[in-house]
């Protein structure tokens, strides 16, 4: 038996120091653990094999109950988290040297002349917020973290779907059911282990949006909902910080950016005040073309790249409206409103 649990403690140990997602380090286990239960069953009472793993499977049968007993009481944990929605606020992240495979899965980056190693170097201590880990967010997470940015905030109160699944290509058939957060977490460690992922499993509220925002770099809004996105406006106003903000419905999407440091106006100069009713509906309601949230999530991942590197022109006092139907696409460039009641000076 105790060869059995020095194997485990390698697979586990091993998948460690390989940087392996847990969930892939459990299934070995638990692959493991199958095995020996099959030789208790296939073998015959008294066969060498069987007689130095325990000679009945009881013993077994009784861990694995516990170990049963332990994920139930960890998912159990993980409702409570989500039920109390917490959030935690951390200390600015401290400066780091890049391993080899980090500077390997960066070249493509390093070679691009605007970017470079320095600006590979801002990506890596920069922190993004994203607000909404479904149709945006997700691709517009998967990048970032490819990209090499040093930490991605994720805050979102939702639970994975099984209507999700259809555009917000972070999640999967079997996380339904889990916090959105903690979904686009795994996906997250699993495509870059060297990324630091901080989740908020809650909505953004006015209690913390400032405080929020004012421990990241760039904020990211990929919601459905002018309140929210009204309230992300506000912060980032409040706090100084550059938003990068989308929206999308059927076959159409529009994307803009606030940028305090170049004056332009805000996402409330653009939309001082909210839609009637009925003029704008969530993609519950009216529907979204799946590879749309791609489209225009792809375009935030990029924009906030460009403000973190410090390269290129942004959309910072304009909106590109893209139209998937008609392979159409449009820019409008705005100024900030005198009678602004958020950014007015």
């Amino acid at each position: 038996m105790i060869v059995v649990f020095v194997m485990a403690a390698v697979l586990w140990g091993t998948g460690a120091a390989m940087g392996t997602p847990k969930q892939a380090r459990l299934i070995m286990i638990g692959l493991l653990y199958i095995g020996v239960l099959a030789i208790h069953v296939i073998l015959p009472q008294g066969h060498p094999l069987r007689e130095g793993l325990g000679s009945s499977p009881a013993l077994w049968l009784l861990i694995g109950a516990l170990a049963v007993l332990v994920l139930v009481y960890r998912q159990g944990l993980m409702w409570i988290r989500a039920r109390s929605n917490p959030v935690a606020f951390d200390p600015p992240a401290r400066k780091e040297t890049f391993a080899d495979v980090e500077l390997e899965r960066a070249a493509r980056h390093i070679v691009l002349r605007e970017i470079g190693g320095a600006g590979q170097r801002r990506l890596k201590e920069s922190k993004v917020l994203v607000i909404g880990a479904g149709g945006l967010g997700s691709p517009a997470l998967m990048y970032l973290g490819a990209a090499g940015i040093g930490t991605l905030g994720i805050i979102d109160d939702d639970l994975v779907e099984n209507t999700n699944l259809q555009r917000q290509i972070i999640h999967t058939d079997d996380r339904i059911g889990m916090p959105k957060v903690f979904s686009a977490e795994l996906a997250l460690k699993a495509q870059n282990p060297f990324l630091s992922v901080k989740t908020y499993n809650r909505k953004l509220d006015v209690d913390i949006a400032e405080t929020l925002f004012a421990e990241y770099d760039l904020v990211l809004d990929g919601t459905d909902g002018f309140d929210t996105r009204a309230l992300s406006n506000r912060a980032a106003v409040a706090t100084g910080t550059p938003l990068v903000w989308a929206a999308i419905s059927q076959w159409d999407g529009q994307i803009g950016v606030y940028d305090p440091s170049v004056e332009g106006p805000c996402y409330a100069c653009v939309y001082p005040e909210p839609p009637a009713d009925g003029l704008s509906n969530t993609c519950v309601e009216a529907g979204v073309a799946g590879p749309l949230p791609g489209v225009i999530g792809s375009m935030m991942a990029v924009e906030a790249i460009k403000l973190l590197v410090g390269t290129g022109s942004t959309l910072s006092g304009s909106m590109l409206i893209y139209d998937g139907l008609y392979a159409d696409t449009r820019k409008i460039t705005f100024a900030r409103r005198a009678d602004c009641k958020v950014c007015k000076v």
